[in-house]
């Protein structure tokens, strides 16, 4: 990611402590990562066509995360080990709809649920009423 160049960076000097880079570092991912987040992300930008306004709706996650190792020295220098990464995920939920001045939410569904919800109600009411019947004459015979 990079940033405007009139943005002031911390950077540390080599006899800062691990423990203050790796905080240093990951305050200044936060504001990387919070200053790119906006509502345009979420909502994306909208679309009218025939008097009719979609607005899209995206969930979106931001995930990062640090490690480090033990310092050592190496000569007149002590250093450390360590690494760091992370990641944006936007995943389509939706749009609103604007039609006659009425806004409604419209979600996206998963074909799957579609499918696989009545055929396990299916399969669940032929099948425990099979097998309560098996259990039942085996406690009496």
């Amino acid at each position: 990611m990079t940033a405007p160049e009139d943005t002031a960076r911390p950077v540390p000097d080599e006899n800062t402590p691990a423990a203050h880079v790796s905080a240093a570092l990951l305050e200044r991912l936060a504001g990387e990562l919070g200053s790119r987040a906006s509502k345009t992300i979420v909502y994306g930008e909208p679309v009218t066509t025939d008097g009719i306004t979609v607005i899209p709706v995206a969930e979106v996650g931001i995930g990062f995360g640090f490690g480090g190792g033990a310092a050592r020295t190496v000569g007149a220098a002590t250093t450390g080990e360590g690494g760091g990464g992370g990641g944006v995920m936007a995943r389509p939920r939706g749009f609103i709809e604007i039609k006659g001045g009425t806004a409604a939410y419209r979600p996206l569904r998963n074909p799957w649920v579609d499918v696989a919800l009545p055929v396990a109600a299916l399969l669940a009411g032929t099948v425990v009423p099979l097998l309560a019947r098996r259990l039942t004459k085996r406690r009496i015979g």
